[in-house]
Order: C-alpha cells, then structure tokens, then sequence
C-alpha cells in the first residue's frame, strides 16, 4: 500500500471521529488498512478473511458499520454487481467508469477521461456535484468467443442433420 495513501485515508478518518467525538478504536483502523490494502473490488467476506489472516478478528457488526462509516467519509464506494455487494477503495478516485459482462459478471475499470470531461462539463441544476461511478454493461470478449463457438457447433450440427436427410 501506498504510504503517503495510507496517512492520508487514515487521517480523514481520525478528523472525522475527533470531531464526532467518537473512539479511535483498532478495528477502524485494522479494516481501513485492509480496505486500501486489497486491490480492485472486494466483499466483506475478503475484508474478514484478510483481517484473520492477519491476526485481527472483528465482528460481523463491526465490519458493516465501519464500511458504512467509510461508505458516509467517501473513503470506500459500494457496487451492487450481478454477482453480489461489492466494495473499492475511493479515497482520490471520485471518477470512474466500470464494463460489466452480462455473461460472467466480470468486472473492470476503463480509463475514459471523454465521459470525465462530459460530466464535469454538465451542467446540473441545484446539485454540486462530486464524482461518479460509470456502469456499461455488454459482453466481454471471453463470452463472445464461447458464444461464437457454440454458434459454429450448432450450426455444423444442423447442416450433418440436413446432409444425412438428403
């Protein structure tokens, strides 16, 4: 993980729980370094896993109400995807598209400053807007290719079948 990244994120969360009056405790922290620490999108099931693995067990409740805390902070974005609830780092990444196979569920990041550029350039009314995330949804290149092929088996299939009647 960054360093830099890491005091940055980390601070943001102290302001906010001084100036909240709320307890600095260890688990905040333990989940946050583990929510910049894990790459890409991720559950909560991750989340745990990686804390166990580091010796840090935390609740269930604890998990939820932290990544809701995050959530409020802007330091993390909830995606809800085919596959389920998933979670990513935000902290400096306010804007940003994903492509979603409809197929598989895959998901990934496209770098598209054109749409950025558009809807910095929007105009909205009553609204101040700060930041976006950006679903396109259609069929990755995988998918296509396994569609492809079983259109060509399909097909060979149905002309033996027409071959043999003849």
């Amino acid at each position: 993980m960054d360093v830099k990244l890491n005091e940055s994120v980390r601070q943001v969360l102290s302001d906010y729980l001084e100036m909240n009056h709320h307890r600095k405790t260890p688990e905040r922290f333990a989940i946050l370094d583990a929510v910049y620490t894990l790459q890409g999108h991720f559950t909560l099931e991750e989340v745990s896993e990686y804390l166990e693995q580091n010796n840090f067990r935390v609740s269930r409740a604890t998990l939820y109400n932290a990544m809701r805390l995050f959530m409020k902070l802007r330091l993390v974005v909830r995606h809800r995807l085919q596959d389920g609830t998933r979670y990513e780092a935000n902290y400096a990444n306010a804007n940003h598209s994903h492509q979603i196979c409809s197929m598989c569920g895959k998901v990934s990041e496209v770098k598209a400053p054109e749409i950025v550029r558009v809807i910095d350039n929007t105009k909205l009314k009553r609204f101040r807007k700060d930041g976006f995330a950006l679903y396109i949804y259609g069929i990755c290149s995988t998918c296509q290719a396994k569609m492809t092929r079983k259109k060509s088996k399909m097909e060979q299939v149905k002309t033996k079948k027409q071959n043999k009647k003849a």
